[in-house]
């Protein structure tokens, strides 16, 4: 089986990151706090202008990319599901947008790294745009995707089926073609039993 897998949000919890680190730059820049949970987007979870959201990827961005922890079994349940066979392709939306200038490594360097660092093992990864995440997926004979993101999920099961990893933003999404999943051995479960 070919299982694509997304980063933030499912092997990370950016949902974790975005709260404690986005009520925190409330406070320390006197913004207020008025946050909406059920939002995909910091600066729509935050209700911040473009402005703030620029200013708080320019704080935080290599921060989260560079030292953010896997969630808790994610690189043990991969590992497991190469070992049984399958190929695992991280496909990720991952670019430069917030990359402060004085940074030397791309996006897709800084990743790569972090995922080694991790012991993350994966066969392919692929940098794809939110719009070309269901094109890479029928590209590469993806037989199930792992995503959070709100848009991606709906466009994605369209055409594969997606394993939703559960995220307060990501509640509401359901359909036909879309299994939740709420820890790594639950994608696990899911895949196991497919």
């Amino acid at each position: 089986m070919n299982i694509g897998i997304d980063i933030d949000g499912v092997i990370i919890d950016i949902e974790e990151f975005k709260m404690e680190c986005g009520s925190k730059m409330c406070i320390e820049e006197s913004w207020g706090i008025d946050i909406k949970p059920d939002e995909y987007y910091v600066s729509k979870t935050f209700n911040w202008t473009e402005e703030q959201d620029e200013k708080f990827w320019k704080r935080y961005l290599l921060k989260y990319a560079k030292g953010s922890i896997p969630r808790r079994y994610s690189a043990e349940i991969i590992e497991k599901l190469r070992q049984e066979g399958n190929k695992i392709y991280i496909i990720t939306a991952r670019n430069q947008y917030g990359m402060p200038e004085e940074e030397t490594k791309s996006m897709q360097e800084i990743t790569k790294e972090w995922l080694d660092r991790n012991n993350i093992k994966y066969d392919n990864l692929i940098f794809a745009g939110d719009e070309e995440k269901r094109q890479q997926c029928l590209d590469n004979n993806i037989d199930v995707m792992i995503e959070d993101s709100p848009k991606n999920i709906k466009n994605i099961s369209e055409k594969v089926p997606v394993i939703k990893f559960y995220n307060t933003y990501n509640n509401d999404v359901k359909g036909p073609n879309i299994r939740t999943a709420y820890s790594w051995y639950d994608i696990y479960n899911i895949i196991s039993s497919k």
